[in-house]
């Protein structure tokens, strides 16, 4: 066996099972309800989408404690419906896409929402406002064989009992196969890469010593508490 010299990949559970999605890569898409492109300032015209990055260990599984992150006083939650690639490719077809999909899962794309704004008033890059230490929360995958293709279910995000965000992931602009197709190219998609598909109306902030749980029908929970 050969010895790791660096830490293992970032690994994410699999529902019922104690095998585990070793993480490659960590695409994030903009704006892609249209109630929560509005709520952003922005108009929710199908402009193509685009796309931002996490690194692949910014990926936390359920039920951690973090500690509220530094450069910060406004840490948001996104509740995203995400999607995990299990065949790669490029110039993917529309139609094709869905065959790429191994499964999906609960997320929550954490946001330095200060930083972000800050960085979009002064057009520089806004990677540090996104892609920061645990800031993709993740609930455990469930395989596309058994979930069938996902195009439909309530998605929420309640912080403590309050109730922030409420919608049906039927309500994106881009649905995951045009995300999938559009993805493709722009770079070739491999097996591990995750796809965080986008927010609705709502988010907010959460506070030190608050819980956020997001939930997906038919999915488990995405949950994190900041210390």
């Amino acid at each position: 066996m050969t010895d790791l010299i660096f830490p293992a990949p970032t690994l994410v559970p699999v529902a019922g099972s104690d095998a585990q999605f070793a993480v490659r890569r960590v695409f994030c898409v903009g704006r892609n309800y249209a109630e929560h492109a509005r709520e952003m300032g922005h108009d929710p015209d199908r402009e193509p989408p685009f796309f931002f990055t996490k690194p692949a260990d910014a990926v936390i599984p359920s039920g951690r404690s973090i500690p509220y992150p530094p450069a910060t006083e406004d840490l948001h939650h996104e509740a995203e419906l995400v999607v995990a690639i299990g065949t790669g490719g490029a110039d993917i077809a529309v139609t094709d896409a869905m065959t790429h999909v191994w499964g999906y899962a609960t997320g929550n794309d954490l946001t330095r929402r200060d930083m972000q704004s800050a960085a979009k008033a002064a057009r520089r890059p806004w990677d540090m406002s996104k892609g920061f230490d645990n800031s993709a929360i993740i609930g455990a995958l469930h395989p596309r064989s058994e979930t069938g293709d996902l195009t439909q279910a309530r998605i929420t995000a309640h912080v403590g009992d309050d109730l922030r965000q409420d919608a049906d992931i039927a309500e994106m602009i881009w649905p995951v196969p045009d995300v999938i197709a559009y993805l493709s190219t722009l770079v070739t998609l491999a097996t591990g890469d995750l796809i965080y598909t986008g927010t609705p109306a709502g988010v907010g902030s959460i506070a030190r010593g608050e819980t956020c749980t997001v939930a997906i029908e038919g999915l488990s929970q995405a949950r994190v508490h900041i210390l």
